[in-house]
């Protein structure tokens, strides 16, 4: 996730909101952690091996504007674009993910106003993650991604390998070799989940 960056030069696009929004997000992750700690003591196994969370910077922000065709105000920023708060959650296991996607669903607190499910129905490149779009009791939207460790693995060197090096004449190829990792690793997330689970009904 990106750090948070405050505004340099031209006016904050989050029009001085910037604390709030701040106040915001770690409400936010505070919700989150407390829905770790029920879920913690319902199955005994925390489901939730680390929580990344940012304020979209100025320069990202700005960025995506433009690449949308919005004008570089607030107005974008706070009420057209919805990811300028950002969670990242990520999961030990597939069940994990979709359990944590239903208690967030049904928090008092937030308001669940999107989702997708990269997971079931990966991206062509083999992305796979769980993402919620939800707006605070603050007013503010935040994109929440719910992913395994194999998913964010594979989507941390993707993002290395897709932005930090061109690709050349062996692009094809490498697309069609990250796609097979993607699925292998995707794979391996069932496996994992299916032993999990034998190992669950054992103990019952």
């Amino acid at each position: 996730m990106e750090e948070i960056v405050e505004a340099t030069g031209a006016a904050d696009i989050y029009g001085g909101e910037r604390p709030q929004m701040e106040a915001a997000l770690d409400e936010l992750v505070q919700t989150i952690k407390g829905l770790r700690s029920t879920m913690t003591v319902e199955t005994g196994f925390d489901p939730i091996e680390h929580i990344l969370a940012r304020v979209k910077s100025e320069e990202s922000m700005r960025e995506k504007c433009r690449r949308k065709g919005l004008p570089e105000t607030s107005e974008s920023a706070l009420h057209e674009l919805y990811d300028g708060l950002g969670i990242r959650v990520v999961c030990s296991f597939l069940s994990d993910v979709y359990a944590l996607r239903d208690h967030l669903a049904s928090d008092p607190s937030i308001q669940v106003l999107e989702e997708r499910d990269y997971i079931r129905h990966a991206k062509p490149n083999g992305y796979r993650s769980y993402h919620m779009i939800v707006r605070t009791h603050r007013g503010y939207y935040a994109e929440v991604q719910l992913r395994t460790i194999s998913m964010d693995t594979w989507a941390a060197l993707e993002h290395h390998l897709h932005y930090k090096k061109r690709f050349g004449g062996n692009q094809k190829l490498i697309v069609q070799e990250l796609k097979r990792c993607a699925d292998e690793l995707a794979s391996t997330d069932v496996s994992m989940q299916t032993i999990r689970d034998m190992i669950l009904s054992e103990e019952d």
